[in-house]
């Protein structure tokens, strides 16, 4: 490619990708919600349908497995970055068109969804290596800039700069640089 992207990865080395960056533990749940995830996607570029349809009821069983053993609502339409860590399990609920991007963390008792039901594809967008702490909750049309920290518990209602710090209910922009 002349353009300077880098060629997708294929499956096994997302999986590979992913099982580096979860402390190579395949025991962890939120690697095995991201790999599943991953399977998922993989299948949909199948053909034919008819090749497809065992691999989608395949993923369909371990997609309710993952939700319903750990909390963990990762459905394949998510457009989930490269080396996105799920730290802790329960209580994640991820919108199926968010966009979460290359680095970043989620943590337990996390909602990227919906603020408005009549707006069905208005999911949040995360930036690269976006930090988002237990228990926040980032809702609608929502984007969240790279480097950017959610703290604990904080209610995103609005936009997130790169680089801010967002705190509270519903949240506020605290600081501009990441908090290490």
């Amino acid at each position: 490619m002349s353009t300077g992207e880098t060629e997708p990865l294929g499956l096994w080395q997302q999986i590979q990708e992913d099982w580096e960056v979860h402390g190579r533990d395949w025991t962890k749940p939120g690697f095995r919600a991201v790999a599943v995830h991953r399977f998922g996607v993989w299948r949909m570029t199948l053909e034919p349908k008819l090749v497809r349809a065992p691999f989608s009821l395949l993923y369909q069983a371990l997609y309710r497995k993952i939700r319903n053993g750990y909390g963990i609502e990762l459905p394949y339409t998510v457009e989930l970055g490269r080396r996105v860590v799920i730290e802790h399990q329960g209580g994640i609920v991820i919108h199926g068109y968010c966009h979460i991007g290359d680095d970043s963390i989620i943590r337990q008792g996390v909602t990227l969804g919906l603020r408005y039901l009549d707006r069905h594809f208005d999911a949040p967008k995360l930036g690269k290596r976006v930090n988002v702490g237990a228990g926040a909750v980032i809702l609608g049309n929502v984007t969240v800039g790279d480097d950017a920290n959610i703290g604990a518990n904080a209610v995103v209602l609005s936009d997130v700069p790169p680089k801010a710090t967002a705190v509270g209910i519903p949240a506020k922009i605290i600081g501009s640089e990441t908090i290490k």
